[in-house]
């Protein structure tokens, strides 16, 4: 039965909060093995300070169907923390389908889990993922991508977008209606703001200076880890 097949999300310290929570308050509708996978089993810390708890550790982890990766500040520090790679190849292998939220897809990326692959990503990051040559980056601002058995989505809130389309994927469109449904998901925001073609010059220009170390500091990273310097 769809219900119970193993879901992970591979949470690390500083990832962020909604990456996780968005995709499994959507997943949580449907399946019932839905599972935090860390490092150790110590509360971990997202960006936004609250601290979540795995219920499993990279090392006894169940095997998954669905592999969720989430991204984050920390993720920068998890492209070259070997561990954490490794448990991404190790669960991916095995699972029917993995799902990249945010910056997420660029830790996909970087253990090679999209390679020949569309993908997207945060727009801010959209340079760094396409600094990967073997990752098709989408063209534009897409919510979601899917390809093949890979599913990335762009920035943080698109995660629960992807997420109905995982379920849709994995349980039928009626199931992922149901789930949208049940969280009364029909956004309706006060501003028209969240996506770059129609942000307000000057909305995007603020938001892209203050994201602009963050961005210099991950395409350093991902520069030295493909050793292009």
């Amino acid at each position: 039965m769809t219900s119970s097949l193993n879901i992970g999300i591979a949470i690390f310290p500083q990832c962020d909060l909604l990456d996780i929570t968005g995709p499994y308050e959507v997943f949580a509708q449907h399946f019932h093995n839905i599972y935090l996978i860390a490092a150790d089993m110590q509360p971990v810390e997202t960006d936004s300070k609250l601290k979540v708890v795995p219920d499993y550790t990279f090392d006894d982890a169940p095997s998954l169907h669905l592999l969720v990766v989430p991204g984050g500040l920390g993720q920068i520090q998890m492209m070259t923390n070997k561990r954490y790679i490794a448990y991404l190849n190790r669960a991916a292998e095995a699972a029917s389908h993995v799902m990249g939220v945010c910056t997420g897809s660029l830790l996909m990326a970087a253990a090679g889990l999209l390679d020949g692959h569309e993908a997207t990503t945060h727009w801010d990051s959209l340079p760094c993922l396409n600094l990967f040559p073997q990752v098709i980056v989408s063209p534009g601002y897409p919510r979601y991508v899917v390809s093949g058995s890979r599913i990335t989505t762009s920035g943080v809130s698109a995660g629960i977008d992807g997420a109905l389309k995982v379920v849709a994927l994995l349980a039928g469109d009626e199931a992922a209606k149901e789930a949208q449904l049940l969280i009364q998901y029909a956004p309706q925001p006060p501003f028209s703001d969240g996506d770059p073609n129609q942000a307000d010059p000057g909305v995007y220009r603020k938001a892209n200076q203050a994201l602009k170390q963050i961005q210099e500091t991950r395409l350093k990273e991902i520069i030295k880890l493909l050793n292009l310097c």
